[in-house]
């Protein structure tokens, strides 16, 4: 629940340096905040991919520059200069640097948390929720409304979704073309986003089906790996249009009195041992 509170750059919660760079975090409750400090000669790919180990950075940024310029080229040759006063917003799959010989110092309030850090961190195992998102009947929408009107469904979903997952405090993992997975840290707030983001799309004119399960996986440059990313793939193959279906592990871990929950069957999936209780999710009526 949103509360009045105060944080100070001044004692961050967490400080994160790296070659020629410097980054501090302030968390209030679901929003990391991010003070940034990028020196003259900066460049992701000399200082921060030996520490990912990505190729571009999977990171998307959303923040504002107070000083200095930067220069941003992403993966399919698209570029970008942003000076003080600018506020941004930067894609997964980028290079960027620091232009002329000034600093470039701002804030970001999406991107801070998991930025410039190293895969062995999390590559021990973490437990968390993972949500599947897809597009049901894409293919055919598509050769419907032709690719000019496609591509502008897709960007307003991709900015519809993205907002769910800032708003519930979920990471972006990885896009699949027509659908996301992310990763929460609370099977609530997952299955929460997952149904605002079938109410979003509905209103936008698509159909989205959503699957969650928890369990644990290792991230190993950016990358969710691990049994639970299957299971949730599978969970979420399962789901008719509109449907937020869930895993009996996620579905024990919910809030009950927020939700409303129905038993949809036991299924095997394949390449992966035993039955599998699945259940759909709605939001329980006042």
């Amino acid at each position: 629940m949103p509360r009045l509170q105060r944080k100070s750059f001044y004692t961050p919660d967490t400080v994160r340096e790296f070659p020629r760079g410097r980054g501090e975090l302030v968390s209030l409750d679901e929003t990391v905040i991010g003070h940034f400090r990028f020196e003259p000669g900066w460049r992701w790919s000399h200082d921060v991919r030996p520490i990912v180990g990505t190729e571009w950075c999977q990171v998307r940024h959303v923040g504002v520059i107070v000083e200095g310029e930067f220069h941003v080229q992403l993966a399919d040759g698209t570029t970008m200069d942003f000076a003080p006063g600018d506020a941004y917003e930067i894609p997964p799959g980028h290079d960027a640097w620091v232009k002329g010989d000034t600093a470039c110092v701002g804030y970001e309030w999406a991107g801070s948390r998991v930025y410039a850090r190293a895969p062995e961190e999390d590559a021990d195992g973490i437990l968390a929720t993972l949500l599947f998102t897809d597009i049901v009947g894409s293919t055919t929408m598509l050769e419907r409304i032709g690719d000019k009107a496609w591509s502008e469904l897709l960007l307003a979903h991709n900015a519809m979704i993205r907002e769910q997952l800032d708003h519930h405090r979920g990471r972006e993992l990885d896009t699949t073309g027509d659908g996301f997975l992310a990763m929460f840290d609370s099977a609530s707030r997952a299955v929460r986003c997952g149904l605002r983001i079938t109410q979003a799309a509905h209103r936008i004119g698509l159909a989205i089906r959503v699957g969650c399960h928890t369990g644990e996986i290792a991230l190993v440059a950016g990358s969710a790996r691990g049994v639970a990313v299957h299971t949730a793939a599978r969970v979420m193959a399962t789901a008719d249009a509109g449907n937020v279906l869930v895993s009996k592990t996620t579905r024990d871990l919910l809030a009950t009195a927020d939700f409303g929950v129905e038993l949809v069957g036991t299924f095997e999936f394949k390449g992966l041992t035993g039955p599998r209780e699945i259940f759909r999710v709605a939001m329980s009526q006042p």
